[in-house]
Parts: C-alpha cells; sequence; structure tokens
C-alpha cells in the first residue's frame, strides 16, 4: 500500500482528473455506485415501516 502526502487541493485536483478521463457511461456508473454508497451511510433520518403508506388527496381550493 502506498501513502502519499498532499494538500487537499491537490488530492481534488487529482480525483478531478481521473474522474474526466472516464467515458460518459463510467462517469455514470461511478455515480450510481456513490449513491448505492450513501445509502449505506449511517442517518438520524427515521427509517418508515415497509408495511405502510400514506396517501394524499391534493385538492383545488
Amino acid at each position: 500500500m502506498k501513502i502519499a502526502f498532499r494538500t487537499k487541493d491537490e488530492a481534488n485536483m487529482e480525483q478531478e482528473r481521473d474522474f474526466l478521463a472516464l467515458s460518459g457511461s463510467e462517469r455514470c456508473y461511478r455515480f450510481i455506485e456513490l449513491i448505492q454508497h450513501g445509502k449505506r451511510l449511517p442517518t438520524k433520518a427515521k427509517k418508515l415501516d415497509k408495511n405502510s403508506f400514506k396517501v394524499k388527496i391534493k385538492t383545488n381550493d
């Protein structure tokens, strides 16, 4: 494993360069992977019971 010491700006520039080197479809897949990974992160939001649902009725009042 290689450890590199660099500034935040240097790290961001390297990440941007690597991302822009990907093709359009690869960028899309990476974005989807990022979204999926974000769903596994801890959150304070309350989880809804999957066996319940809400009915919203909109009127033109």
